[in-house]
C-alpha cells in the first residue's frame, strides 16, 4: 500500500509517500480501506518530533480515518462486516491506503454524511465530548469559553456546546474568523488580537464569568483563564501551544472553588475510548444526522500532498478541518 511516513523530525517536507505492507488486524481489530483521513495538530507535533506515538502504535501519522471495512479480526464482535462504511479513531496509521483500528473505536457514518466528511469527525468529537462534557461537566444553561474557535476542535466544540443549550463564547485570530464562530453558534466571538478576552467575558457576564473553558493554548493563558471563571468554574486544558507552564493563583482557586483538569486522548485505553464512542453514538450522532452539527471542512488534499496539508495547518488560515483523500 501507499502510506505517508515521517522521514525524520522537521518541516512538512519530511513527509514522504512510501510503499508499506498492508497491516493485518489483530483479534479485536478491523482493517479499513481508507477513503479519507483527518489532519490534526498532533500530527504536526509528531512530525516535529514532539509527540511520539505510544508503544505499539503505527509510526505513520494520522489519528482518524473513514472508509470501508476490508477485514475483521476473529474476535472483533458481530457488529462490523466486510464492506461496512465506518469512521474510526486510531492511535496512528491514518495517512495510508489501509489502516487498522480497534473495532470498539469504529462508528457507523452518521446518516447523510459522506466518507470524506466522516474522516473529519472522530478526533474532534472524541476530544470535545470527553473533555468538555465529561471532565468539564458542561450543562444546559451554563456559559462556556472556547479558545481557538475556528480550529477543528473549536468548530466542533462551538456546535456541540450550542446544541446542548450552553451560552457560547469563543476566541479567534481575525474578524473574519470571529464571524465564522458566530455563524457556527457562538453567542459572542472575540478577536484575541484586538480584544482582551478576559475583559470581554467579564463585561458580557456582568462580572460573573463563565462556568467552563476549553483551552489548547496553555502558557500565559492559564492565569487569564482563571480570571474568566465563575464560582465553581472548570478549566479544561487539552493542549499546550504556548507551553506547559503557567502562573496559577491558588488563592483565586480557593475563593471561587475552581477546578483545573485536562487530558490527552491518544494514550487512553481501548476500553476508555470505546466508552466515549458509545456516548457519541447516543448523544452526538443524532445531531450529525439532522445537521444540527455540521463538520466544517476547510480544504482537502490528496494523500501524496500531505506536506501541503501540513503547511495549510501551520499557516493558521484554515477554518475547520483539513482532510486527506485517498485514491
Amino acid at each position: 500500500m501507499i502510506a505517508v511516513e515521517i522521514a525524520g523530525p522537521g518541516g512538512p517536507e519530511v513527509l514522504r509517500a512510501v510503499r508499506r505492507p498492508v497491516p493485518r488486524p489483530g483479534p479485536e481489530e478491523v482493517l479499513i480501506e481508507v477513503s479519507a483521513a483527518g489532519v490534526n495538530r498532533p500530527d504536526v507535533m509528531q512530525r516535529l518530533g514532539k509527540y511520539p506515538p505510544p508503544p505499539g502504535a503505527s509510526d505513520i501519522p494520522g489519528l482518524e480515518v473513514a472508509g470501508r471495512v476490508a477485514e475483521v479480526g476473529p474476535t472483533a464482535g458481530q457488529r462490523w462486516h466486510v464492506g461496512d462504511e465506518v469512521c474510526a479513531l486510531v492511535s496512528g496509521g491514518g495517512y495510508a491506503q489501509y489502516c487498522v483500528a480497534p473495532a470498539a473505536q469504529c462508528l457507523p457514518l452518521p446518516a447523510g454524511v459522506d466518507l470524506v466528511t466522516a474522516a473529519a469527525i472522530p478526533e474532534t468529537t472524541f476530544t470535545v465530548w470527553t473533555n468538555l462534557f465529561d471532565r468539564g461537566r458542561l450543562q444546559r444553561g451554563e456559559r462556556v469559553l472556547i479558545h481557538g474557535g475556528t480550529s477543528g476542535i473549536g468548530t466542533t466544540a462551538i456546535q456541540l456546546a450550542h446544541a446542548s443549550g450552553a451560552t457560547v463564547f469563543a476566541t479567534a485570530g481575525s474578524d473574519a474568523k470571529r464571524d465564522a464562530c458566530v455563524r457556527l453558534g457562538a453567542d459572542l466571538a472575540i478577536n484575541y488580537r484586538t480584544q482582551d478576552f478576559v475583559e470581554v467575558v467579564r463585561d458580557a457576564t456582568g462580572g460573573a464569568g463563565v462556568h467552563a473553558i476549553l483551552d489548547m493554548v496553555g502558557g500565559e493563558y492559564v492565569a487569564r483563564n482563571l480570571r474568566c471563571l465563575a464560582i465553581d468554574g472548570r478549566l479544561v486544558q487539552i493542549g499546550l501551544m504556548q507551553g506547559a507552564r503557567g502562573e496559577v493563583d491558588f488563592g483565586l482557586i480557593l475563593r471561587h472553588r475552581l477546578t483545573i483538569t485536562g487530558s490527552t486522548l491518544r494514550i487512553r485505553t481501548v476500553a476508555e475510548k470505546a466508552a466515549i464512542a458509545r456516548d457519541l453514538e447516543i448523544h452526538v450522532w443524532p445531531w450529525l444526522a439532522d445537521r444540527t452539527v455540521v463538520p466544517q471542512i476547510d480544504r482537502t488534499f490528496p494523500l501524496a500532498a500531505a506536506a501541503d496539508a501540513h503547511r495549510r495547518m501551520e499557516s493558521g488560515e484554515h477554518i475547520g478541518k483539513i482532510v486527506l483523500t485517498v485514491a
